[in-house]
C-alpha cells in the first residue's frame, strides 16, 4: 500500500490517493468521492477504467468517474418521496429530478481514510440530519479490498439515527481497452426485464421482458451491434432479481477480444443501471492521455431500482435505526488470451 497527497481542495482539505494491491490486479483509490481513479491487470499495459490525474479534473467534470454515488444514487422523481406519512424535498440538481445524492453527494465529497493494508483500504462519510433534503444522521463505512488473483471487492455499510433512503453504487466507467469506444465489448447481462424510462429517465413502474428488445444482452452480444457508428444511448436499470441477496450473485460479464481482457461483475443488489457513456465529453485529458468522448467507457452500477421510494412495486430504499444497510460488490478481471 502506497499514499500520497492527490491535490487540495477549495476550502484546503487535503485529498489522499492510496494504491493497493494483491496477485495480478492493483488499484488506486481517492478519498474524494471515494473515486476508483485506476484499475490496472498484470500484463495489460493499459488502465481499465476512466479516470483523471489531478483533482481540479475531477471537481471539472462531473461525471462521476469511478465513485460512490449517494445518499441515493439514480434518480428520485422531482426530488419528492414520503416515509412513514411524512413528506420530503431533497435538491433537484437534474431538474427537476434528483439524482445521486444532489449537489454535493457522496461522490464529490473527500471521504475519511480510516484505516488501510497493501491489499485494502477503508473509508468512512457522515451525512448530517437534513443534508440535501434527507432525513437522519447517516453514518458510511467503504472498504475497498483485492483478493488475488484479480478481484476488486466492494463492501459498503450504513446506519442512520431517523428513517430515511440508502442507496449506493459504484460508478466507475470500465473500457478494457485501454482507449478508443466500448462499442466492440461484449456485454452479458443475465437480465429478463428492464426499466422503461420517460423522457425524465425516471422508470414508468413497468417491468419490461428484453426479450425482442435492444436491451436482450443475455446470451451476450457486441455494445454496439445493430448500431454501427451511432453513438449508443443506454442509461437503464436492468432488473437482474426482484430483491436483495445476502451472497453476491452474477449480474454482469464484460469481454474485450482486442485487449483479451473480461470483468465479470456479482454484488448482492437486485438490479444494475447500465449506462453506455453516451453523455460522456470531458474537459480533460484522462490518465491514458486521451480526452474522453461518447462511449469512451460504461457504468455497470449495481443498486436498489431508481425512484424506488415512489414505486410500490421495487424493493424498499428504506433504512431504519437499528438496521444495517449492506452491498457488496465484487469486479472479477481475467485475461481470456
Amino acid at each position: 500500500m502506497t499514499s500520497r497527497t492527490f491535490g487540495t481542495m477549495p476550502d484546503g482539505t487535503p485529498v489522499k490517493s492510496v494504491t493497493i494491491s494483491n496477485g495480478d490486479l492493483t488499484a488506486t483509490i481517492l478519498t474524494f468521492g471515494a473515486v476508483i481513479q485506476d484499475i490496472r491487470l498484470a500484463g495489460v499495459p493499459h488502465p481499465l477504467v476512466l479516470g483523471y490525474d489531478n483533482i481540479e479534473a475531477y471537481r471539472r467534470n462531473r461525471t462521476y468517474f469511478g465513485a460512490i454515488a449517494g445518499r441515493f444514487a439514480n434518480r428520485i422523481a422531482e426530488g419528492r418521496f414520503s416515509i412513514d406519512g411524512q413528506d420530503y424535498q431533497v435538491s433537484q440538481n437534474e431538474a427537476p429530478n434528483h439524482l445521486h445524492g444532489g449537489f454535493d453527494g457522496f461522490g464529490t465529497r473527500v471521504w475519511t481514510l480510516l484505516r488501510s493494508s497493501p491489499s485494502s483500504v477503508t473509508l468512512g462519510i457522515t451525512s448530517a440530519d437534513g443534508e440535501e433534503g434527507y432525513p437522519g444522521k447517516v453514518e458510511v463505512e467503504l472498504t475497498y479490498s483485492i483478493e488475488a488473483p484479480g478481484t476488486l471487492k466492494t463492501e459498503i455499510s450504513a446506519t442512520t439515527d431517523k428513517p430515511t433512503l440508502v442507496n449506493l453504487a459504484q460508478h466507475s466507467y470500465f473500457n478494457l481497452d485501454g482507449a478508443g469506444t466500448i462499442r466492440d465489448h461484449v456485454l452479458t447481462i443475465p437480465a429478463e426485464t428492464y426499466l422503461p424510462i420517460d423522457a425524465g429517465k425516471i422508470p414508468t413502474g413497468e417491468f419490461r421482458p428484453v426479450a425482442g428488445t435492444e436491451y436482450d444482452f443475455r446470451n451476450g452480444r457486441r455494445f454496439g451491434e445493430g448500431h454501427d457508428g451511432v453513438v449508443e444511448s443506454y442509461d437503464h436499470n436492468m432488473v437482474v432479481r426482484r430483491e436483495k441477496v445476502s451472497t453476491p450473485q452474477p449480474i454482469a460479464v464484460l469481454a474485450s477480444s482486442k485487449s483479451g481482457v473480461a470483468l465479470e461483475v456479482t454484488s448482492t443488489e437486485p438490479g444494475v443501471q447500465f449506462y453506455g457513456g453516451q453523455m460522456v465529453a470531458s474537459k480533460d485529458k484522462g490518465i491514458n492521455g486521451e480526452v474522453y468522448g461518447a462511449n469512451a467507457g460504461l457504468c455497470l452500477e449495481a443498486q436498489l431500482f431508481p425512484d424506488a421510494p415512489n414505486q410500490k412495486d421495487f424493493p424498499s430504499a428504506v433504512l431504519r435505526p437499528g438496521e444495517t444497510y449492506h452491498q457488496e460488490t465484487l469486479f472479477r478481471f481475467s485475461r481470456t488470451g
